[in-house]
């Protein structure tokens, strides 16, 4: 345990900011999740709301360095090709 000062406000800050990025970890996998359900039951409408929200908390992820820049466009990419294939079917 920590004995300084600051040291003990470092461990109440790590606490909270550890508490945020591992609920926008879960918005993300989320919101993913939710597309591809919709993709899968065949509702075009469905799916492209919750693309927008996947590709909106993507991008805030990566901003906040929680995921890899790569990682971000790879999985923008797979569910718009998803959503996007679904008229063909």
């Amino acid at each position: 345990m920590a004995n300084v000062k600051n040291a003990k406000k470092k461990i109440k800050q790590i606490t909270k900011t550890t508490l945020a990025h591992t609920m926008l970890k879960s918005t993300v996998k989320n919101s993913i999740k939710n597309t591809d359900k919709a993709v899968f039951a065949g509702d075009k409408e469905a799916a492209e709301k919750y693309l927008k929200l996947a590709i909106k908390s993507l991008d805030n992820a990566k901003s906040k360095g929680l995921v890899h820049k790569n990682k971000v466009d790879r999985e923008k990419s797979r569910l718009a090709k998803k959503v996007n294939n679904m008229e063909t079917k």
